[in-house]
């Protein structure tokens, strides 16, 4: 099976439709979602009427998704985010904020082979980014393979059989990067963002995972993020979140 992975894209719509354009072209056999469709982007109606157009797609809910929903309060998110998120609520259509509800919470097994969440195995608001964090959710993981969101970084943490982690981070120039993963060690691994790349890379970041090779593949590719950026400032969103988008922060 050849599965595209995908995360945080964030109401994104230009990032996200470059994302699916370039899927054409892999043609895998299902997509996943980690979460986090909307909040932030200036179209989270679009960004979610897209998603419920993808075949074989299985999708987890992230932080923002459950908040849009209205299943969880803002109290856990900064000035910024509280902004977005009340304005994503507002512009949401009936039927897709009911469809946000209905997105089923991490963790998820996905085909008895892997598994996927948004924060972290634990808590799905929770942030991965240091070693420490790491190796307890690799300790605990149930498969030896695991997907996450959420930091928005592209990263591999790996637990090896001599009790070494080793960090794997993505940074790369390249539209294409290609790993291929042991069959003895286990891995945590994050594709990056969609909608709002943290990497201080503005291209669009996801992976594929080739079950058969055990090869993961990443993948960069530029979108028109200044069309973006212009819809953010005209819905009188926080400026910074249209500025961020071109420096990838």
């Amino acid at each position: 099976m050849l599965y595209l992975i995908f995360s945080d894209v964030h109401g994104n719509l230009e990032a996200y439709k470059r994302m699916l354009k370039a899927a054409e072209n892999i043609n895998p056999d299902a997509f996943i979602c980690l979460g986090d469709i909307v909040g932030y982007g200036p179209n989270p109606n679009e960004t979610i009427d897209r998603t419920k157009k993808i075949k074989n797609l299985f999708i987890i809910r992230g932080n923002h998704d459950k908040v849009a929903a209205g299943l969880d309060s803002t109290d856990t998110f900064n000035p910024v985010a509280r902004k977005a998120i009340v304005w994503t609520k507002k512009k949401l259509k009936d039927k897709n904020r009911e469809y946000l509800k209905n997105l089923p919470k991490g963790p998820l097994l996905i085909d008895n082979k892997f598994t996927i969440f948004h924060g972290s195995y634990f808590d799905e608001d929770y942030y991965i980014f240091n070693p420490f964090d790491a190796i307890v959710t690799l300790q605990n993981a149930p498969t030896r393979i695991s997907f996450f969101g959420h930091t928005h970084i592209p990263i591999i943490f790996k637990f090896t059989p001599q009790d070494k982690l080793e960090v794997i981070t993505i940074l790369t120039k390249k539209n294409k990067l290609e790993i291929k993963l042991d069959t003895k060690s286990y891995y945590l691994i994050n594709p990056g963002s969609i909608g709002q790349p943290r990497d201080r890379n503005p291209k669009i970041s996801f992976m594929t995972y080739d079950t058969k090779k055990r090869i993961i593949t990443f993948y960069r590719y530029k979108y028109p993020f200044q069309k973006t950026e212009v819809k953010i400032l005209k819905q009188k969103l926080p400026k910074f979140l249209a500025e961020r988008l071109g420096k990838g922060i």
